[in-house]
């Protein structure tokens, strides 16, 4: 497991104020000037006006005609090539969107990343609600999505107990586990189940399933499925999600062989 990293004694300055910068402008959509930048990062005006050209250069931020700074497209060419890198080989593309296509249920990719539980894919499903929060790269809620209790219940106790009290376990709905005592017997429910389960734990009306499709001695090549489908369709058809997870995994595990 991941254990939070102290300031490394040859930290590049100006690489982390630049990604301070990019980090700031990424979170104000209507833009920003480069004084509002300076303040937000407690930076120069000087030394900021120099990363922020620098960035505008490489494409990183654009210069409005206002002149405020916005995200550039650069940033948009390195998230399709982080897509593509969680993803895997097409064929695991190929079997996450044919089990969303067959099922009408929108399907995900989890893995561990940098020890934390990330989505790495996801294929949407017309008969699934839409799940704006679940797209490669999310990394919140492990406590409270189907797809993040399947990971963590590959961990030990104690290394979950450590992963749990690292990043909490908030309540996203009146539904949501926030005791590790809870947490833990839900585990050994999906574990005898033979699947992870949740039922409106992470939004309300909505439920989620999820199987370990790779298991792994390196925590960061373990890799699960997951679909979404509404609470109401789950109680009443989880034999059959289940069915169908294991088959998705089935292939999807076939795939991730193609890359080895």
């Amino acid at each position: 497991m991941r254990d939070p990293l102290a300031e490394p004694s040859d930290l590049i300055r100006s690489v982390s104020r630049a990604l301070r910068v990019l980090e700031s402008v990424g979170r104000a959509p209507r833009g920003l000037t480069v004084k509002q930048i300076a303040r937000r990062c407690e930076l120069t005006v000087a030394t900021t006006y120099h990363l922020v050209r620098t960035l505008a250069y490489e494409g990183y931020v654009i210069r409005r005609e206002d002149g405020t700074y916005i995200v550039g497209l650069e940033i948009a060419d390195r998230y399709r090539e982080l897509v593509t890198a969680f993803r895997g080989p097409p064929p695991v593309g190929e079997a996450l969107r044919r089990a969303a296509a067959d099922t009408g249920w929108s399907h995900y990719l989890g893995r561990f990343v940098g020890g934390q539980v990330a989505v790495t894919a996801c294929a949407e499903g017309p008969r699934s609600p839409y799940m704006e929060d679940l797209v490669p790269g999310f990394d919140e809620g492990a406590h409270a999505t189907a797809l993040g209790k399947s990971l963590l219940a590959t961990l030990t106790a104690e290394q979950r107990f450590r992963y749990l009290r690292e990043y909490g376990m908030r309540p996203f709905t009146t539904a949501t586990l926030t005791t590790v005592e809870a947490f833990e017997a839900d585990l050994a429910a999906g574990d005898r189940r033979g699947m992870q389960l949740e039922l409106g734990q992470f939004r309300q009306g909505v439920a989620c399933a999820a199987v370990l499709v790779a298991p792994d001695k390196d925590i960061e090549r373990r890799v699960v499925l997951a679909c979404a489908l509404p609470a109401s369709e789950m109680m009443t058809s989880a034999r059959v999600v289940r069915a169908k997870l294991l088959t998705a995994a089935r292939a999807i595990a076939d795939g991730i062989a193609t890359e080895n």
